[in-house]
């Protein structure tokens, strides 16, 4: 644990050390795909806890003749 300590340590000092934008850059490149990927891992849990329950989701209407 006290190498990923010290790991962490390092890559903080690093990144504190540059400049805002690629500092910005980073962050985002980082950051984007990782709240996308949570994002869509809790929308599948909630959605199965929901059909667990009876609870799913309406079925989008089909094309009927009333329509044209």
């Amino acid at each position: 644990m006290e190498r990923v300590a010290s790991w962490w340590d390092g890559f903080e000092l690093w990144l504190t050390g540059l400049s805002f934008v690629p500092q910005a850059a980073l962050v985002l490149l980082v950051m984007v795909p990782v709240c996308a990927g949570a994002a869509w891992g809790l929308d599948r849990v909630i959605a199965s806890a929901f059909a667990a329950v009876g609870r799913r989701e309406p079925e989008p209407p089909g094309p009927n003749s009333e329509d044209c």
